[in-house]
């Protein structure tokens, strides 16, 4: 499932494929091995996969979300990851979030950022990259 060797993880979740693709290959693009990179098609999967990675050891780092999925939405996938993992960078990536949303995961979730789709690559990068040396997981 997993390539833990790193024993630290980036995940990516939203309910298009396509979409989970282009992230991962971006964010592996830039920071090659340093991180293992996993992805989740809804909110319920997400909390699966990170399950298996806690039981493998694997520290989580970042998780890229979108907000608009069948099942369970982003804020409530990203407060209930931040209830069991608090010092994960959280961020919300979509073009459908209302600005209530947004605002419950920013203040529940500890949000660290959101970006509205078609997003900018450096954008992204840079608000990962700010995001882990923030919350002390860049190493």
């Amino acid at each position: 499932m997993t390539n833990a060797g790193t024993g630290l993880a980036v995940l990516c979740v939203d309910d298009e494929q396509v979409i989970l693709t282009s992230l991962t290959d971006q964010i592996r693009g830039h920071f090659g091995k340093r991180f293992s990179y996993e992805t989740a098609l809804d909110g319920e999967e997400a909390l699966e996969v990170l399950d298996e990675l806690t039981a493998e050891g694997v520290k989580t780092l970042v998780i890229v979300s979108d907000w608009l999925m069948p099942g369970m939405k982003g804020d409530e996938l990203l407060i209930e990851i931040h209830k069991r993992f608090p010092k994960t960078v959280k961020v919300m990536l979509t073009g459908q979030a209302d600005s209530v949303a947004v605002e419950r995961a920013r203040r529940e979730a500890a949000l660290y950022g959101y970006l509205q789709k078609p997003w900018s690559r450096e954008e992204l990068l840079g608000l990962i990259e700010r995001g882990l040396t923030e919350r002390g997981g860049s190493s």
